[in-house]
This record gives structure tokens, sequence and C-alpha cells, in this order.
């Protein structure tokens, strides 16, 4: 019988003493299974060039172009950036942990708390919300293939046939960039790897050459630093600043979750914390800067605030410029697509089929979710974008990260046992692989942080009195809310309705 012993290493990271352990177990696959020491290779680099292809994107840019576009400042829009920013890193890096000392995907980390079925449940929903960003990006990445061609064809390729309020030449850029990216993904997570080192700093200077030829056109940094804000700095600043916040963090709340899904193959703690400190602030911080001071120039050379920067690229006159802008904006898309929005749902698809899907099919699987949900639609406009996309879905995971980080932080106290987590009616499998505190605790803070969704008439699908009226002035604070009372409420329950867990004589204390 094999040894389900895990091994202690001096560096604090742990693996299964024995990988024939859970080789037989209906609950795992080569994808999902810990990666073994020789195999967690990652540096500090690799992490800091992750968070820069993921950052340095075009939605990342319209983010604070979007911030523009509703009447903030560029100091305003800033601001409320890199506080998000700082603010999301603190549950991000607190989930990391579990990665790189286990080795252990987002989906296996959760049945920890979840159970080994129940880890389907916040899974999924992760995995949804991905295949919605990846519809998003890949639409993004299209209108630059269709922009790029159109230079290079003309009007015979700009005009074409519409089909569903878009030229038939529209959709076609679309497939063709949707099928690159699954080409990327069928590469695995070692040439994802590859791809980030290189692709990540031409993205920053594609979008660095744009802020300068606008900067140019605009006369220099005076007359762009000195536009004064349409909403002041009074009620009508504060009303927008908060959701604003919320939809700012709730950018990269997915990653929050799943970034174990890139820790895993960490070289250390060390490796990981620093490379995500350097990486995801300080890019941000600067992709938002370059966003704002560049959007902002397109109200003085333009007239109006032009957030789109493909449309913003396709203004300029010299079609040698165009292209290469345009190319590299399809670089920056497909780094931060396959990273932030393929790997996941990879994962978590083969979490609940693991002896079906393995990480390349559930990442076609991903694909074909990211077409059906219509993201054209989504990205419509900017109040849609930031306060019902990103408010919405990121008071949903807020709820999950709460649970994530209560069971691991303040109950288990960092301690996992690898072999339960793949194992049925282990001390994971709770009552029939479910815990119900984990699932409770998820649905009370869900509710609470998007229970009063809202929107303004006209601009979104909510009623404006929110879906429940008492919980609307909640809503504006929706990832706050749903991570604290998701934190709140596992810990209550717990503790008031304690798991008798089997007695785990096969694991080695540390």
């Amino acid at each position: 019988m094999a040894s389900t012993e895990q091994t202690y290493h001096p560096d604090g990271r742990v693996e299964l003493t024995d990988p024939e352990a859970i080789a037989a177990s209906p609950y795992g696959n080569a994808e999902l299974a810990p990666t073994r020491l020789p195999e967690r290779r990652w540096t500090t680099y690799n992490y800091a060039a992750l968070w820069m292809g993921m950052a340095h994107n075009i939605p990342s840019y319209l983010l604070a172009a979007g911030l523009v576009a509703l009447g903030m400042n560029w100091l305003q829009a800033f601001l409320t950036i890199t506080l998000g920013n700082l603010i999301v890193l603190i549950p991000l890096l607190l989930n990391s942990h579990a990665g790189t000392k286990y080795g252990i995907p987002f989906p296996v980390f959760a049945r920890a708390f979840y159970g080994v079925r129940g880890a389907n449940f916040p899974a999924l929903l992760r995995a949804f919300i991905a295949c919605g960003w990846f519809g998003i990006q890949t639409w993004i990445g299209g209108q630059a293939i269709f922009v790029i061609v159109g230079e290079l064809a003309g009007s015979s390729w700009t005009g074409a046939g519409a089909i569903g309020g878009h030229p038939w030449t529209m959709w076609l850029s679309f497939a063709f960039f949707w099928a690159l990216q699954m080409v990327l993904i069928w590469r695995g997570i070692e040439g994802l790897r590859r791809f980030e080192n290189w692709a990540a700093p031409l993205v920053t200077v594609a979008f660095l050459a744009l802020m300068i030829a606008i900067l140019v056109k605009a006369g220099g940094f005076g007359p762009i630093l000195s536009q004064p804000s349409k909403l002041g700095w009074d009620a009508d600043f504060w009303k927008i600043f908060a959701p604003s916040l919320m939809g700012m963090i709730a950018f990269w709340a997915t990653l929050s979750l799943n970034m174990p899904d890139f820790t895993r193959f960490g070289k250390g703690q060390r490796a990981q914390v620093v490379g995500q400190i350097i990486g995801l602030p300080t890019t941000m911080s600067f992709i938002a800067l370059v966003s704002i001071i560049t959007t902002s120039g397109t109200v003085i050379v333009y007239g109006s605030a032009i957030w789109d920067p493909v449309e913003l690229t396709r203004r300029f006159e010299n079609p040698v410029v165009v292209t290469i802008g345009l190319i590299m904006a399809i670089l920056a898309t497909m780094s931060c697509n396959v990273a932030a929005n393929v790997v996941s749902p990879s994962y978590d698809f083969a979490n609940a089929v693991p002896k079906l899907l393995n990480f390349r099919t559930a990442g076609l699987t991903t694909g074909v979710i990211g077409i059906l949900i219509q993201p054209w639609r989504l990205i419509s406009d900017p109040s849609i974008y930031i306060f019902v996309w990103l408010s919405f879905y990121g008071g949903l995971l807020a709820s999950v990260a709460g649970v994530l980080i209560a069971g691991y932080w303040f109950i288990d106290r960092t301690n996992l046992y690898l072999a339960d987590l793949y194992l049925p009616r282990g001390r994971y499998w709770y009552a029939a692989g479910w815990n119900w505190r984990a699932v409770v605790a998820t649905l009370i803070g869900s509710v609470l942080a998007v229970g009063g969704a809202y929107s303004n008439p006209g601009a979104g699908p909510f009623p404006a009195d929110g879906l429940i009226p008492f919980l609307k002035p909640l809503y504006d604070y929706s990832w706050v809310v749903g991570l604290l009372a998701g934190f709140i409420a596992y810990v209550a329950l717990t503790i008031t309705s304690p798991h008798r867990a089997p007695t785990a004589a096969h694991a080695a204390t540390p």
C-alpha cells in the first residue's frame, strides 16, 4: 500500500512522500496532483514578468480610461486604481501561500474548506467569470486584428456586410484570435511561462509609445495635468469613488483566488511574494498612469475622451505606426488572457471531471464558453464594465476569498494534509464530499455583497432601487462586504458546529 505521508522540507515547502498514494483517486489527475519539488522552479522574475504580462493589457488600460470617461481627473483616477491594487494584494498573497507550500492549484486548495466535491462550487464560479474575461479579451484582440488588416486591405475589409451589428470581417478576426490563443494554451504551462518572459517588456514599450504620441499632439503634460475634474472633490466624487474602488479591486479578485495555480511552481515563498509585490502594484499603477495621461490627452486633441486604445490607434495617419501599435496590443491581450483567464478555468473544469478533462481540453472548454457569454455586450459601455460586470462578480468572489483566508490562516493555521485533498472519506470529505459551513458562508457573503445590486436608469440590467432594496447601500462596497461577511460567517459556523475530522494518523507532523 502506498504511503500517504508528506515530506516537510527545510524551506517550508511540502510534498507527498509517495506520489502513487493518490494515483488511483477519482479526484485527481496529472495536472491537479501536487507539483514535485524539482518542478517548482519559477523565480522572482518569472512572477514579476507574469504580472507585467497580465497587468499591461487593454482591459487594464480601459479600467483607468473608464474612470476619466466617468469624470475623474488624472489624480483621482490614479489614486483610485493604486489604492485598489494595494488592497487586493493582501488576499492575493494570503491565498498564494498555500500554492507555494503544498504545490497545489486553487480548486484543490479549496477542497480543504469546501470539501473534495464541494470545491467545485467556488471553482466553477471562478471558472465561468474567467470565461467572461476570456471572451472580453478575445473580442479586443479581434478588434486589433480587424483594424490592422483594414489598414492594409482598405474599405473592402472595414466596410464588409454587417452580421449582428458588426462587419463579418470583425467576426472573422475574432475567430482567428480565438484560435491563436488555443494554440498557445495547447503548449501547456511551461510554454506560457516562456511566452510571458519575452512578451511583457514589448507590451510596456507599446503603451509608452502611444502615450508619447498623444503628448506630442497635446503639447506636453501641462494641458493634460491642468484639466479639472468634472466631479470635484465633494459629494459627486465620493459617490462614484466607492463603487469605482470596488471595481478596481474586483479587477484582480479572480486572481486573488486562483493565484495558487501559479505559485505552486514557485522556488519558495520569497520568490513569489517579492515577485508579486514588484509585479502587481507597480505595473498596474504604471499602466494606469499611462492610460490616464493618454485618455486625458485625447480630450485636448480630439475634443472627447477616447477610452478604447484600439480606436485611438486608428486615429493615427501612418499605417506603419498603426500596425506596429496594434500588434503590440495583440501581444498584450494574448499575454494576459491566456495567463489570467485560461489557466485557472482549465484547472477548475478539470477539477470537476478530472478523468475526462485535462489542462488542454479544459482550456478549449473555456474558449467555447467565452464565446457563448457574448463579450461584445459586456464591454460596450464604461458604466456597465465597471459598475455592473466588475462590481457584481467582485462581491461574489470576495465571499469565497473570505472563506479561504479564514479556513487556511485562522482555522487550520496553514496546516493541510495533501493526500486527504484527493482521497474520498478523508478529513476533507465532510458530508458526502461537501462542507456545508463553507457553502452557507459563501452564500451569506454573496447575498450581502450583491443582493442590493442596482443600476442607474438606462445604464445597466439591475433595478434602480436594487435587487433587494434594503441591501442597496452595501452594493457600493460589494468586495469589502463579501470578504468580511464570508470570513466572519465561516469562522462562526466552524466554531459553533465543528467538523469531526477522522484522525489523520497517516499524516506527518510538521
